[in-house]
């Protein structure tokens, strides 16, 4: 598969908290606390949740407090005194970021490594600017659709638009957000270390070229992915490109090829059919978006590639592709993908290597504490502790985010990272991926979160429960309706018999933003029977949900 959408594996049974408490753990709680599962926090804008007092308090009482957590934890090591830090965060992407301002509110004197520019690839090569650009497309789609216009009553001249200024948004908004990532951390008392971080042995890690050693009690890896690109590729960075380049916007081609039809690869045919392209999708498998909820995903095919200047070959691999040069376009290789027979020869402006990411733990001296990766990952258990080459955990150390490849997305790094800070403070904590909502960012959007109906389907068979499935549409909504924008489907996974929520799947105006409801309930185990009674306004996007819980039936 050339491009898909990190899923969780499944599990046999859906934890109800992401609290385990053990008697052995004289801090488990006794209640939950409220965890953000967001990758952005709000001190990322400079709006800290402490104040500058309280902060200073926070540095003064670090110490202090990490010694009666090592007091309380029998397997924590030496005291804090022993070492220069209590964490220390390899990677300052937006999954160390949220593990470093966690740990600082629970009093953890912590550093973080960087070797090359803080927000990682979200704030600089793909979250944030991305939705930059994709706020653009939507603009441009809006002005362009003469009919929807029309409906509404207003009459718009030709849009058009200015290049280099669409790229300018990207790019001041990614620098703006990693100028603020920077400020919150800093004014929060966490010291960030210029340089590659490298991993010496045990608590250990070498910062940059130099020979600056830096202990730690506990160290998380957060290093995060690159762009993968399949052999056969070449690579230049003008006519093909990956979306580090094509977040850059250097130019905007008449025809090009996107190879992988994930989530990026859909998001920027969005952007580049705005802007006048013309796609062709080269996809391996036999369908288009792979990662998704068939039926979502055959609806969204419907809406976001028939209608546009899109067309596609599924079932075939991009061999080889040669950028172009001396006057000649890119050529593009494919062979079919089981056969791997020659099947045709596309010839194009420009082509997108939209085929996933890969880990970045190359270089990290893994080797120096006897890790030994899978397919680049770094192996993890359900904690995010690190597991060597023998299958044993090493002793203070964690990895979160892309690097592990539980599940490839910004905002589940921070929940990871928050989730080990949890644990190194004495408070036991497994994080239920199955919770984590996913989005793409097309126009309409497309979200999820849990399993798709194949997956509910085969867990039920093998455990032996049945599955509902129950529908709502954005043309009963009277806020889309309002807006002109009734296409859309909402649909939930379900078990009738106890009301539990297997999956939620949403495409229409604002999915991404819809998402949340139904991930905060499998986050919180909370049954449809309950979701049945709560309010939502009237008229609001949000009452697509409030319908789709309604109409489930389940028993009593």
């Amino acid at each position: 598969m050339q491009a898909s959408l990190s899923l969780p594996t499944l599990s046999p049974t859906i934890p109800r908290s992401n609290y385990v408490v053990h008697s052995t753990l004289p801090l488990a709680p006794s209640k939950p606390i409220n965890l953000r599962f967001c990758g952005l926090r709000r001190e990322a804008f400079g709006f800290s949740s402490l104040s500058q007092s309280d902060s200073h308090r926070v540095r003064l009482a670090a110490a202090s407090r990490s010694k009666k957590v090592s007091a309380a934890l029998s397997d924590n090591g030496s005291a804090p005194k022993s070492f220069d830090y209590d964490l220390l965060i390899i990677g300052a992407g937006v999954g160390g970021h949220g593990a470093a301002l966690h740990a600082v509110e629970k009093g953890l004197k912590t550093a973080i490594v960087e070797g090359d520019v803080v927000g990682g690839t979200c704030v600089n090569r793909g979250c944030v600017p991305s939705k930059a650009l994709l706020a653009v497309s939507g603009r441009m789609r809006e002005l362009q659709n003469e009919h929807h216009l029309k409906a509404l009553g207003l009459q718009v001249s030709a849009a058009g638009y200015d290049r280099q200024g669409v790229a300018d948004h990207a790019n001041n908004l990614a620098s703006k957000i990693r100028s603020s990532l920077t400020n919150s951390m800093k004014s929060l008392g966490v010291d960030i270390l210029t340089g590659f971080g490298t991993i010496l042995g045990p608590q250990k890690v070498k910062v940059g070229a130099s020979d600056k050693v830096v202990t730690a009690k506990n160290i998380i890896i957060a290093t995060g992915s690159v762009p993968f690109v399949p052999k056969g590729i070449e690579v230049d960075g003008k006519t093909v490109i990956t979306s580090d380049h094509a977040l850059k916007l250097e130019s905007v081609p008449d025809w090009i090829a996107i190879v992988g039809s994930g989530y990026i690869g859909l998001e920027f045919s969005d952007v580049y059919t705005a802007l006048g392209s013309e796609v062709t999708f080269i996809e391996a498998l036999d369908q288009l978006m792979p990662g998704f909820d068939p039926e979502i995903g055959k609806l969204a095919q419907r809406v976001l590639i028939n209608p546009r200047r899109i067309d596609y070959q599924t079932g075939v691999f991009a061999s080889k592709i040669t950028p172009a040069k001396d006057g000649k376009p890119v050529i593009i290789e494919l062979i079919d993908a089981k056969t791997k027979e020659p099947r045709d020869t596309l010839e194009v402006d420009a082509a997108l290597i939209a085929t996933g990411r890969a880990p970045f733990t190359h270089g990290l001296g893994l080797e120096n504490i006897d890790v030994a990766t899978q397919r680049g990952f770094i192996p993890v258990d359900e904690r995010m502790r690190v597991i060597d080459a023998n299958g044993k955990l090493v002793p203070h150390l964690f990895c979160i985010g892309d690097a592990n490849g539980k599940m490839m997305l910004a905002h589940a790094a921070s929940a990871q990272g928050i989730s080990v800070v949890e644990q190194v403070t004495g408070r036991d904590h497994v994080l239920n991926h199955l919770s984590i909502p996913a989005a793409c960012f097309t126009h309409p959007e497309i979200s999820m979160v849990g399993l798709t109906e194949p997956q509910a389907r085969e867990m039920a068979q093998k455990e032996g429960f049945e599955v509902s499935i129950a529908k709502t549409s954005f043309k009963a909504n009277t806020k889309a309706l309002a807006e002109n924008e009734g296409e859309g489907l909402a649909k939930l996974i379900y078990r009738p018999d106890n009301g539990e929520i297997l999956g939620v799947h949403i495409f229409g105006l604002h999915a991404a933003d819809l998402i949340h409801e139904a991930s905060n309930a499998i986050a919180l185990g909370t049954r449809i029977q309950d979701l049945k009674l709560a309010v939502h306004a009237h008229p609001t996007l949000s009452e697509v949900l409030d319908e789709l819980f309604k109409s489930a039936k389940v028993s009593y």
